[in-house]
């Protein structure tokens, strides 16, 4: 009986699939759309009986992405208007978000109460996130030079006629500043993670110094807090199908697909060399530290999935805590790495920045020399640091870079036409770059169970 369920499943899911992934390729073939629309209709229905049978979020979540994808192609002026349905998503995870780490990093580091091994996690976690977004630099130029991708390409009117941001341009010092909050509410009101995660840190490393009468009210509270938040998450995840499927209807039918046509080459790049990295780097990382990976990839699916439809690496947040912890990666390790991991290892985010800095100067018709390329590998290691938490950061980055290596900044606006469609992609690499630094972190310091 299982197995007659199971096959079933698997028919339905691959006939959805199926049908609706040949009705929306088959589109630019046929002037009469029609019939593509109801084949791409059947395939979400079959989708959709397929994920009743198996009541999976996640493919729930993935079945509200194609028909948010869907909605936006036939309907873009309604779907453009479903975005207050993903803005309710989206407040109701950020709410989330600094209590978790607030209880998190309380319970984790003054719970346990050994600080060397805080410390030794500290700088074990530094080590990794510098080590591996350097790879990712490298990766975004080498495949950038591959591709070419900007030679050849026609800026449009447009481009020139619009102004850069008034904004000053990221330093590292400013980085450094903004990492200590000044005050904790307002770094609580507004949702600065790695501000709350200092804070949390070294509330915890005092409240070890103190009485353990004095202590266990305080962890006491921390860890009601920690679970309330997480039982909080599981009852947002319910409406994350609803708020993700608004999410994805409302890109698609605010960008439209006439704006992809003329920088397909870059999109292709910018996917390519983000699974490139996803195969020959952290693959291989999960490899040798003996990461069982079917069993990751099932508990990471669902934050990347999420972060993905909503490109918000914060959206995510909550859930990946949760899930890498039902994993079996300790809370204090998680509560530390995948915090610090939204300032410190943007894999996705990194490689795009060197991806984008040699397609600005391609599009500009500027031969960078690999001198000068690795020049601007080195001064990205130190500005990428300072996106998380920053409106427009890429924006800004990019900018700055252009302005270092005396680019000119028309390109960078042209590229903002797909950087949705990019953003998607590079905040799921993000995503499961952090789970499995926390995952690695943990077999590091031998504290993560046998599969």
């Amino acid at each position: 009986m299982l197995q007659e369920r199971s096959n079933s499943f698997k028919l339905l899911l691959a006939a959805g699939l199926i049908f609706f992934f040949a009705g929306a390729l088959l589109q630019p073939f046929f002037a009469y759309h029609t019939p593509l629309i109801v084949m791409r209709c059947v395939g979400l229905l079959s989708l959709a009986i397929a994920c009743l049978r198996q009541r999976s979020l996640t493919l729930w979540i993935f079945f509200a992405m194609l028909a948010g994808l869907e909605l936006g192609l036939d309907a873009p002026t309604f779907a453009v208007q479903l975005r207050v349905l993903s803005d309710i998503f989206l407040r109701l995870i950020k709410v989330i978000v600094a209590p978790l780490i607030l209880g998190t990093l309380i319970t984790g580091i003054a719970g346990h109460g050994d600080l060397r091994k805080v410390g030794r996690i500290g700088w074990k976690s530094l080590v990794y996130f510098e080590a591996v977004t350097t790879v990712a630099l490298f990766i975004g130029i080498f495949a950038i030079n591959l591709t070419k991708a900007g030679e050849g390409l026609v800026l449009p009117a447009t481009a020139t006629a619009q102004t850069p941001p008034d904004t000053a341009p990221l330093r590292w010092t400013d980085f450094l500043l903004h990492i200590f909050p000044d005050n904790i509410v307002k770094s609580v009101a507004e949702n600065q993670i790695l501000q709350v995660a200092v804070f949390a840190i070294i509330f915890a490393i005092a409240l070890t110094r103190v009485r353990e009468d004095l202590q266990k009210p305080i962890l006491n509270f921390a860890e009601s807090l920690t679970q309330v938040m997480f039982s909080f998450t599981n009852f947002v995840m319910y409406y994350a199908p609803v708020g993700i499927g608004a999410a994805m209807a409302y890109t698609v039918g605010h960008m439209g697909i006439a704006v992809l046509l003329p920088l397909v080459k870059l999109i292709l790049t910018a996917y390519g060399a983000l699974l490139a990295f996803l195969l020959l780097v952290l693959l291989p990382i999960a490899l040798f530290a003996r990461i069982p990976l079917k069993r990751f990839l099932s508990y990471v699916a669902e934050p990347a999935t999420i972060a993905f439809a909503t490109s918000t690496s914060e959206a995510a947040l909550p859930r990946a805590m949760e899930c890498m912890e039902a994993f079996g990666v300790p809370r204090r390790i998680v509560a530390f790495v995948i915090p610090a991991g939204y300032s410190f290892n943007l894999d996705g985010s990194t490689l795009y920045l060197a991806l984008a800095s040699i397609f600005v100067a391609q599009a500009a018709g500027i031969h960078m020399p690999w001198s000068q390329q690795l020049l601007m590998v080195l001064t990205l290691m130190l500005t990428s640091k300072g996106i998380a938490g920053v409106p427009r950061a890429t924006l800004l980055v990019l900018l700055a870079s252009a302005a270092s290596f005396h680019l000119p900044s028309e390109p960078v606006f042209v590229i903002l036409g797909v950087d949705a469609l990019i953003d998607m992609a590079r905040t799921s690499l993000n995503v499961t770059g952090n789970c499995l630094a926390s995952a690695v972190i943990a077999r590091w310091e031998n504290e993560l169970p046998a599969d």
